[in-house]
Protein backbone atom coordinates (compact mmCIF):
# COMPACT_ATOMS: atom_id res chain seq x y z
CA UNK A 1 0.00 0.00 0.00
CA UNK A 2 1.13 3.30 -0.61
CA UNK A 3 0.11 5.48 2.19
CA UNK A 4 -0.23 9.48 2.39
CA UNK A 5 0.82 11.43 5.42
CA UNK A 6 -1.21 14.74 5.39
CA UNK A 7 -1.92 17.62 7.55
CA UNK A 8 -5.79 17.13 9.03
CA UNK A 9 -8.36 19.74 8.16
CA UNK A 10 -11.99 20.84 9.45
CA UNK A 11 -12.99 18.64 7.40
CA UNK A 12 -11.44 16.04 8.81
CA UNK A 13 -12.97 16.46 12.12
CA UNK A 14 -15.90 13.77 12.18
CA UNK A 15 -13.82 11.26 10.17
CA UNK A 16 -10.59 11.61 12.83
CA UNK A 17 -13.51 10.96 15.64
CA UNK A 18 -14.88 8.05 14.04
CA UNK A 19 -11.37 7.14 14.12
CA UNK A 20 -10.50 7.57 17.42
CA UNK A 21 -13.45 6.12 18.80
CA UNK A 22 -13.08 2.93 16.77
CA UNK A 23 -9.50 2.68 18.78
CA UNK A 24 -11.01 3.40 22.04
CA UNK A 25 -9.71 6.67 22.22
CA UNK A 26 -11.10 9.81 23.43
CA UNK A 27 -11.12 12.94 21.22
CA UNK A 28 -11.40 15.36 23.51
CA UNK A 29 -9.18 18.62 22.72
CA UNK A 30 -9.47 17.44 18.86
CA UNK A 31 -11.33 20.93 17.58
CA UNK A 32 -11.37 23.09 15.23
CA UNK A 33 -8.87 24.92 16.71
CA UNK A 34 -6.31 22.14 17.24
CA UNK A 35 -6.74 20.06 13.80
CA UNK A 36 -3.89 21.11 12.19
CA UNK A 37 -1.88 19.86 14.95
CA UNK A 38 -3.36 16.18 13.58
CA UNK A 39 -1.61 14.39 11.11
CA UNK A 40 -3.38 11.32 8.77
CA UNK A 41 -2.00 8.51 7.17
CA UNK A 42 -4.46 7.42 3.98
CA UNK A 43 -4.94 4.86 1.62
CA UNK A 44 -4.83 5.26 -1.87
CA UNK A 45 -8.65 5.86 -1.77
CA UNK A 46 -8.19 8.57 1.23
CA UNK A 47 -9.18 6.24 4.34
CA UNK A 48 -7.66 6.56 7.80
CA UNK A 49 -5.24 4.24 8.31
CA UNK A 50 -3.16 6.16 10.53
CA UNK A 51 -2.74 9.50 13.07
CA UNK A 52 -0.94 11.54 15.36
CA UNK A 53 -1.83 13.97 17.46
CA UNK A 54 0.41 16.82 19.28
CA UNK A 55 -1.23 19.74 21.81
CA UNK A 56 0.88 22.56 22.06
CA UNK A 57 1.36 24.77 24.55
CA UNK A 58 4.41 27.58 25.43
CA UNK A 59 6.61 26.10 22.86
CA UNK A 60 6.55 22.46 23.44
CA UNK A 61 4.40 19.89 22.26
CA UNK A 62 2.61 16.88 23.35
CA UNK A 63 2.47 13.11 21.06
CA UNK A 64 -1.00 12.00 21.44
CA UNK A 65 -3.49 9.90 19.86
CA UNK A 66 -1.12 7.63 17.92
CA UNK A 67 -2.43 5.05 16.17
CA UNK A 68 -2.33 2.93 13.58
CA UNK A 69 -4.99 0.38 11.39
CA UNK A 70 -4.28 -3.33 11.90
CA UNK A 71 -1.65 -4.39 9.75
CA UNK A 72 0.28 -0.97 9.31
CA UNK A 73 3.91 -1.14 8.55
CA UNK A 74 6.42 0.25 11.06
CA UNK A 75 7.54 1.98 8.97
CA UNK A 76 4.28 4.10 8.73
CA UNK A 77 4.31 4.68 12.21
CA UNK A 78 7.57 5.74 11.99
CA UNK A 79 7.14 7.86 9.49
CA UNK A 80 3.99 9.69 11.32
CA UNK A 81 6.61 10.67 14.17
CA UNK A 82 8.95 12.24 12.02
CA UNK A 83 6.26 13.99 10.07
CA UNK A 84 5.15 15.37 13.72
CA UNK A 85 8.51 16.10 14.56
CA UNK A 86 8.87 18.47 11.03
CA UNK A 87 5.68 19.86 11.76
CA UNK A 88 6.54 20.75 15.48
CA UNK A 89 9.60 21.95 14.06
CA UNK A 90 7.96 24.24 11.23
CA UNK A 91 5.88 25.36 14.18
CA UNK A 92 8.40 26.88 16.37
CA UNK A 93 8.46 23.78 19.41
CA UNK A 94 11.60 23.22 21.03
CA UNK A 95 10.41 19.82 22.16
CA UNK A 96 7.93 17.26 21.95
CA UNK A 97 6.74 15.33 25.03
CA UNK A 98 5.20 11.97 25.51
CA UNK A 99 3.68 10.15 28.47
CA UNK A 100 3.18 6.27 28.01
CA UNK A 101 2.38 3.37 30.76
CA UNK A 102 4.11 0.50 27.99
CA UNK A 103 7.54 0.52 28.97
CA UNK A 104 8.08 -2.17 26.55
CA UNK A 105 7.63 0.68 23.94
CA UNK A 106 10.56 3.27 25.45
CA UNK A 107 13.33 1.37 22.89
CA UNK A 108 11.53 2.33 19.96
CA UNK A 109 11.13 5.62 21.03
CA UNK A 110 15.22 5.59 22.51
CA UNK A 111 15.96 4.82 18.38
CA UNK A 112 13.77 7.95 17.21
CA UNK A 113 15.76 10.13 19.78
CA UNK A 114 13.82 10.50 22.70
CA UNK A 115 14.78 10.51 26.16
CA UNK A 116 13.30 9.73 29.36
CA UNK A 117 12.67 12.26 31.67
CA UNK A 118 10.98 12.47 35.17
CA UNK A 119 7.98 14.15 36.06
CA UNK A 120 9.76 16.94 37.87
CA UNK A 121 11.77 17.53 34.49
CA UNK A 122 8.61 18.30 32.83
CA UNK A 123 7.70 22.22 31.70
CA UNK A 124 5.12 23.45 34.59
CA UNK A 125 3.03 24.50 30.90
CA UNK A 126 2.06 20.77 30.59
CA UNK A 127 0.56 20.29 34.12
CA UNK A 128 -2.05 22.38 32.53
CA UNK A 129 -3.26 20.07 30.01
CA UNK A 130 -5.83 17.08 30.73
CA UNK A 131 -4.03 14.38 28.96
CA UNK A 132 -1.14 14.98 31.67
CA UNK A 133 -3.03 15.45 34.67
CA UNK A 134 -4.46 12.22 33.47
CA UNK A 135 -1.63 10.14 32.68
CA UNK A 136 -0.26 11.32 36.11
CA UNK A 137 -2.79 9.17 37.67
CA UNK A 138 -1.91 6.12 36.19
CA UNK A 139 0.55 3.85 37.42
CA UNK A 140 3.73 2.92 35.50
CA UNK A 141 3.48 6.42 33.53
CA UNK A 142 6.67 7.28 31.82
CA UNK A 143 7.76 10.96 30.19
CA UNK A 144 10.07 10.88 26.61
CA UNK A 145 11.26 14.20 25.55
CA UNK A 146 12.73 15.14 22.50
CA UNK A 147 14.38 18.36 21.79
CA UNK A 148 13.79 19.99 18.24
Amino acid sequence: MQGLIRCANKEDLGTLREFLTRANLGSDGLTEGTIEYFLLLEDENGAIKGTLGMEVIEGCGLLRSLVVSPGQAEKDIVLLITQMMQLAKEKGMKSLFLATNKGATVPFFDLLGFEKVERDELPAELYTLEHIKHILNVDNSLFLKFSL
